[in-house]
């Protein structure tokens, strides 16, 4: 067994990595108060917390207490933008425009109705005026450009919501992009090739020269698998899915009930 010693205290998973949407936050996108209790004093046990979202900066601004931002450090985008408030590290990985202008036009040839939208460090872009507010349950709507502009961008994420023949779009890109299919496949999530949640906690691990094998993470979805992997004790929540639980070491409970805190409120030995 592997530990860390912080504060006078032996630790084996010294970094924490939490997954946001179904996982810490509940339905109403929230975190509990048991969630944010137990995650209160693993920090003052000197416990780092890395969160690890599909999201840009500005949502998880608006649902983190400011005590866990000041804290953490975070992989936003599935991976496209690192920022480490213990390292310093600001790192983005954005897609070619050529490769965005060839996946915009592959997208709207098989359906000109897709809904389509790009990030580009922290700036939402879309091509239609849309209420995005119901849909993706964020409280902005993006800004809108022309489809012609759109494909000139170096985005961080591209966004397809609408999408019908997922199986064959991702074999034609996956080469050169990372295309993850996320809630309940009604969402395609699209980012550089070198873009991922597993390769962004390396490089954060390295820096803080923390083992993979020493550190926890919880998780839900398809973005999730590549983080259980590589790291030393992953839990699946209750209401994750089937490919999540087969690899995890252990199962809690769902995002509804807190699964979070019924794991971090034994961790410390």
């Amino acid at each position: 067994m592997n530990l860390s010693i912080i504060g006078g205290i032996s630790i084996k998973y010294p970094i924490i990595v939490l997954d946001l949407d179904g996982t810490l936050l509940n339905a109403d996108k929230q975190i509990s108060k048991r969630n944010y209790e137990a995650m209160m004093t693993c920090s003052k046990h000197g416990i780092r917390f890395i969160y690890a979202t599909a999201r840009p900066p500005r949502a998880v601004r608006l649902l983190l207490p400011e005590e866990l931002l000041y804290s953490g450090s975070f992989i936003y985008y599935n991976g496209a933008y690192i920022h480490c408030n213990y390292t310093g590290i600001q790192q983005y990985e954005h897609i070619d425009p050529a490769i965005t202008a060839e996946l915009i036009d592959y997208g709207m040839q098989i359906n000109n109705e897709l809904g389509l939208s790009l990030e580009v460090e922290d700036q939402w872009i879309s091509l239609k005026k849309y209420d995005y507010t119901t849909l993706m349950r964020v409280k902005e709507n993006p800004t809108i450009k022309s489809l012609e502009e759109l494909k000139g961008i170096a985005a961080t994420k591209i966004l397809f919501t609408g999408f019908k023949d997922i199986d064959f779009f991702k074999e034609k890109f996956a080469s050169r992009l990372n295309v993850l299919v996320t809630d309940g496949g009604n969402l395609v999530q699209i980012s550089s090739i070198k873009s991922s949640k597993e390769n962004a906690l390396r490089i954060l691990c390295k820096a803080m020269k923390i083992k993979l094998e020493n550190v926890m993470v919880f998780g839900d979805d398809f973005n999730d698998i590549g983080l259980f992997e590589i790291c030393g004790w992953p839990v699946a929540m209750g209401n994750a899915i089937e490919e999540l639980k087969i690899l995890s070491k252990e199962i809690t409970d769902t995002n509804e009930s807190d699964g979070v805190a019924k794991v971090l409120e034994r961790i410390l030995i």
